[in-house]
Parts: C-alpha cells; structure tokens; sequence
C-alpha cells in the first residue's frame, strides 16, 4: 500500500478518535509538502473544523498529536496555519524502496478479465503519398496512447484506418498512367509511398498548369477572379478524368481495379517499413474499399427513413441546422462516397467486430468539426455508441518556414526525417566525446550506429510527445537532439549513467542484500528520490486518464533532473558508509528501471552505454 494511502487510512482513525465522526479516506487529502516547509506530505485541515469546533491551527495540532503517537510511519509534524506537514519516519522510506525494487512492473497494471476495451484510431494514411512528420506526430501519439491506456489496466486495441480509395488516389493513379511510362519501385529505386507520392506532385503540377490556362476563358466570359478560377478547377480536363476514374472505380472497373491493387501494394510495402522505423504497429487495420460500402448502406438506410435528404441533383445530405450546424454531403450525384460515408461504415463494423467500451480517434484538430459531425449522425442512425466517440483532436506541426503542404512536395517526409535524425545523433555524440574518453569504447560500428538509432529516435519522440498534445508546436530538429535540458537524449543519457554505476558496482563485486537495513542512515535528497519513485504509479493513471503522454515524458525529465543533483552532491560508489552505498545502488537502479518503464510508455528505448 502507498504511504498516501496509508497515512490516509491513519487520519480516519483520528478523526474518528478525536470527534467521534466517519469519514471515508478520500476526505483526509493529502498532497506534497511544498519546498519552503519542513514535511513530506501535506494534511489539508481546514474540512474538519466543522466536526472538531476549534480553529483550524489547533485542530492540525490535534490530529498531529495521535498520528505523531499511534501511526508509526510518522516521525514528526508542524503546523502551518490550516494545513498539517508530515515529516515520515526513516524506516518508512527503505520500505517504499524496497517496495518499488521487489516490483519488476512497478507502476504498470495488469488489465483484469472484465476491464473497459479501448480502441484507438492512429495514423489513417492516404495511399498517394508516404508519411510526413504529421502522420508522424499522429502515430507516436496513438502508440504511447495505447501503452499508457494499458498501463492503466485496460485492455486496448491498436487500429489504423487506410485511406485507400477515393479521389486523391485516382490522381496519383492517373498521373502515373500519363507521365510513368511504367516505372516501379524497383526500376527507379525509390520505396512504393515516394514514388506515388511523386505521381501525386505531378497530377497538382499539371492541373494547375490547366486552371491557369483556363481562367482567362471564363474571365472573357464575364466572371470575376473568383468565380474564373472556381469554374477552372471544376472544368480543368485533369481532374475531370479523374472523377471518371473515381465513378469506374465504385463500378468495380476491372483495369482501374487491377492498377489500384498494383500501386497501393506498393505503398502498403513502404508504409510497413517507415512504421518499423518508427516502432508503431496496429492490432487490427481497416481499409476504406472495405468500409464505404457499408457506410453507402447506412446512408442509404438513412435516406429510406427520413433521416437524410437527396437533392435534385441526386446527391444525398444530412440537415444538420437544427443542431446549429449547417448542411452535410454523404453521397455525391454521382454516387460516390465522401470521407463522412467511409467513417460511418469503419464505426459500424468496428463494433460489430469488437466490445468497445471506448473508441478514441487519434486526428488532427482541422478535423474537429468532422468528428462532431460524425457523432450526430451516427446518433440519428440508431447506434446507441455514437455520441459516445472520441476524437483526440491535436495540434499541427509547423515548421520554420511554415505550413506543410502534400501536393506540392513541400512536407518533411518521416523516412528523411529518422535518416536525418539518427545521423545527426551519431555527429553530435562524436563532437561531444572528441578529446575526451571513449565511453563507446570497445563498440563495433554496428553497434554505435545502433545507439545513434536510439538516441535519434529517441530525441524526435520525446520532442513531439513532451507538448501538450491539443496545441500546435514548433518543429526543431537542433533542439531535441540536445543533450542537456528537457529532450530525450538527456533523459537516456541519465540512464546509460546509472547502468553503467551498476557495472562498476559489479566489477567491484559489490553485491546487495535482499532487503536493505532499516536503520540505513537516508538524507532529505535520497527521500525525495523515492517520493518522487513512489509518484510513477499514480502519474501512469493521471496520464490515461486525461490522455496525456506528455504527462509521462515531463514526470520523467523531473526525476532525471532529481537524480542528476543528486548524483552531482553524493558519491555513490565512493561513499565510505556500507549501508548508505548499498541504499544510493539500489535507489539508482530503481530510478533507472522508471526511467525506462516511463520511456516505454511513449515508445522510446534507452540505450545501455551512451
């Protein structure tokens, strides 16, 4: 049992004592005694005063008095106007250790038989185009969601939703059909997402190229600038064709079926190796050729029954003004589905598929009205879960020199990113150890490529994940590759330190006993460590429960940050007193084996040697 809840259970039998009333633990808050007082915890008084009938100073006295005589864990106390500073014995502290050692999962809960099922929604690519530092954002969000979720004792379920279908497609697919002369990945050299990615250039090139042509045309004709360049873009030849292709693909036209299969495989192969980079995988990945028809069913069901209305051109919308929303397409006249029709169909077979107590969608938040759209409907449609969906909207990453834009090729591609990454962690490694001792020594160039791997990988996840994920963010390579401040290389670093601590100690043939002395002298420093230890539990479940995976990382740079003054004021394989040696080893080792437990909650390992 935590000391918090401990001391807790301790307060209730005071006050129980002292005025003879019940109160249930939750009532007896207890928080960190702040910096400029004596104490480690914190007893808010002020909530009794109405059972004791004393000032609030005198009532912290009292209640300070029986725990101070009949709850062992505490040594002392002092009052500070309405709140009770507890200062815990020594030996409560060794137990707290030795708690968190015996515990190899420490923090980490185990999903019960009946606990909640979480599906989680990440990446959703398009299969025109490879992964960018968005879709990267988006991924690491989901994954460390997903571990965090879990660690919190649910069970959760990893999916991914491939946008594969669609008008997007169609222009890639009809691009290469023009300009490709029958290039493959293999004959150009390039992995399948770039090159369709190029073809998805191409087709905005030469479109655009065709607008401009014919907006001085209608501008002839007696438009103005606005309604020139409208019309152009409808009537352009490029994306007319590309609409024909759209409506053959939807009649299952055998070629256009034949080349769509050939050049998503090619995506398909490239999105599987960008996401081995990343260290991201799915449970369960839909696809919307699967999910739209089922989508275009409800839809249709909807417009039987009145729920939807068919315009005069034949295509079909949801009157959503009665909600304060405005008026949204489900079908096209031409019969073809929108994104909206493709989510309905993805949500419907996902609960069929699955008992979802949550569903979280992992989407960016130019998407929240989308979402807000989505619930409603799905809502009108009779599915009791609709209004119940979450979307996890983020922020968008920018960069120095603005916005990302796909089809014109100015995105920061995620396979160019973790190159750049891993070899930038490798040089400025290099350029920190040059003239200085070799802390790789021994290593082979594989395995210093690997650390650079780690640390790179490393240094792009934590910089991503340690900003609260509903706000838009700066990108800076330079920055999170630093290594000293708030970035991950700083925080594996920490951990490679206390490992290799540990080797020493063994070299030195230091062993530990199985459970420390309880009379090993432990200073304010050391408590402080194992207070700030004793916290990871308590922070995994804050974490999942506000879905914060930069709750994680910020939890982990401060108790990097603790342990590297305390390494900076203590000797530890230098300290002369047996017992105090062997209690700094293993408060070490623990804070290491957090560190690496936190990482792993947002997906990033941490290196042995650094």
């Amino acid at each position: 049992m935590k000391i918090e809840e401990t001391l807790s259970l301790a307060v209730v039998k005071a006050v129980k004592a002292l005025y003879g009333v019940d109160i249930e633990p939750a009532q007896a808050q207890l928080q960190k005694t702040r910096k400029e007082f004596e104490g480690q915890l914190t007893l808010v008084v002020f909530p009794f005063v109405r059972l004791s009938h004393k000032r609030p100073e005198e009532t912290a006295a009292e209640i300070g008095d029986w725990l101070q005589r009949e709850e062992s864990s505490v040594e002392k106390y002092n009052v500070v106007k309405g709140f009770l500073n507890l200062t815990l014995a020594q030996d409560n502290w060794i137990n707290v250790l030795e708690g968190i050692r015996h515990n190899p999962h420490f923090g980490i809960r185990t999903a019960a038989p009946d606990a909640p099922l979480v599906m989680i929604e990440y990446s959703s690519p398009n299969t025109n185009k490879p992964l960018h530092l968005g879709h990267v954002r988006n991924n690491l969000l989901g994954w460390s969601l997903a571990q965090i979720l879990a660690a919190a004792g649910n069970k959760v379920v990893k999916t991914n939703i491939v946008n594969d279908r669609g008008i997007h497609i169609c222009k890639s697919m009809l691009a290469w059909l023009k300009w490709g002369n029958g290039e493959t990945p293999e004959s150009s050299g390039k992995k399948g997402d770039h090159l369709i990615g190029d073809y998805y250039v191409a087709f905005d090139k030469h479109y655009r190229e065709q607008v401009s042509e014919l907006i001085p045309t209608y501008t002839a004709q007696g438009l103005d600038a606005d309604q020139a360049k409208a019309k152009a873009e409808q009537e352009a030849p490029l994306i007319k064709e590309a609409h024909q292709m759209l409506v053959k693909w939807e009649q299952g036209d055998p070629e256009v079926r034949a080349l769509w299969k050939r050049m998503n495989s090619w995506v398909y192969a490239g999105f599987d190796e960008t996401y081995r980079a990343l260290g991201v995988s799915f449970d369960k990945i839909y696809y919307e050729s699967d999910t739209y028809l089922v989508g275009k069913a409800e839809v249709e069901r909807g417009l039987r029954e009145g729920i939807f209305t068919r315009h005069e051109d034949g295509s079909v919308w949801a009157d959503l003004r009665p909600e304060g929303l405005d008026e949204k397409l489900l079908l096209r006249a031409d019969g073809t589905s929108v994104y909206m029709t493709q989510d309905i169909g993805t949500a419907k077979l996902r609960f069929q598929d699955y008992p979802i107590d949550r569903m979280i969608y992992v989407v960016g938040n130019e998407q929240d009205y989308h979402f807000k759209v989505l619930a409603i409907l799905l809502d009108k449609l009779g599915f009791k879960w609709g209004k119940t969906l979450r979307h996890f909207s983020y922020g968008m990453v920018e960069l120095p020199n603005g916005k990302m834009k796909s089809r014109e090729g100015t995105v920061v591609d995620a396979d160019d990113l973790i190159a750049e990454m891993i070899s930038t962690a490798r040089k400025t490694s290099e350029a920190l150890t040059e003239g200085k001792k070799d802390k790789l020594e021994g290593l082979s160039d594989a395995d210093r490529q690997e650390i650079a791997r780690i640390v790179g990988l490393g240094a792009l996840k934590y910089f991503l994940l340690k900003v609260d994920a509903r706000k838009n963010m700066m990108f800076n390579p330079a920055e999170s590759i630093d290594f000293n401040g708030n970035t991950g290389p700083f925080i594996q670093y920490t951990y490679a330190r206390i490992r290799s601590i540990e080797r020493k100690a063994a070299a030195q043939g230091l062993t530990l006993p199985e459970q420390l002395a309880a009379d090993t002298p432990i200073n304010e420093k050391e408590q402080s460590l194992i207070q700030h230890l004793a916290d990871y539990e308590s922070v995994v479940q804050q974490a999942a429960a506000d879905l914060a995976p930069s709750t994680i990382a910020n939890y982990c740079y401060d108790l990097v940050k603790e342990f590297n003054q305390f390494y900076h004021d203590y000797s530890i394989l230098g300290e002369s007193d047996e017992l105090v040696k062997q209690l700094r080893i293993v408060l070490s080792s623990q804070v290491a084996k957090v560190i690496k437990s936190g990482m792993q909650l947002l997906g990033i390992e941490v290196p042995e040697r650094m």
